[in-house]
């Protein structure tokens, strides 16, 4: 095969590498807030590989994923711009206020300051969900027990 060609055809290689290189990037800048909930499931396992999640919701920006885990805790992913944080959520450790927007809360996380922050939800259901699971957070273990006892 002549140079001419092959230097031809790794050529126009480039270029298509390139093409969808930058309309990926441009697809990333969206500003669209789209957190791949998958990306959010394999950092969080890799910070507490203990953990099992069962549920999880995202902010509109995607800013914060908020995960439910096996035994009724609660974990946090959170994005601050090139790198993201992931927090276990200890019992008693959250404070959380009512927004404007009923679709959202502020939270103020006593372990980790960094996370602070108002959080708006998709819908009011998933912004009520999320904060039920931060009100679990609150129950100790005997209220708890105590709850799961049938009533007489």
């Amino acid at each position: 095969m002549q140079p001419i060609i092959v230097w031809s055809i790794i050529l126009v290689m480039l270029v298509l590498l390139a093409y969808y290189v930058t309309r990926m990037a441009k697809r990333n800048s969206d500003g669209d807030g789209e957190m791949d909930l998958g990306f959010a499931i394999m950092h969080f396992g890799r910070a507490f590989p203990n953990e099992a999640i069962r549920e999880l919701h995202s902010t509109v920006d995607g800013g914060a994923v908020f995960l439910r885990l096996h035994d009724d805790k609660t974990g946090i992913m959170r994005s601050h711009s090139r790198h993201y944080t992931c927090h276990l959520i200890k019992p008693g450790r959250v404070r959380v206020a009512p927004l404007d927007n009923p679709k959202g809360f502020s939270a103020e996380f006593m372990d980790a300051p960094s996370n602070n922050g108002d959080f708006v939800f998709r819908t009011e259901a998933d912004a009520a969900e999320v904060s039920l699971w931060l009100l679990g957070n609150y129950l100790a273990t005997a209220d708890k027990e105590e709850a799961a006892e049938p009533l007489a």
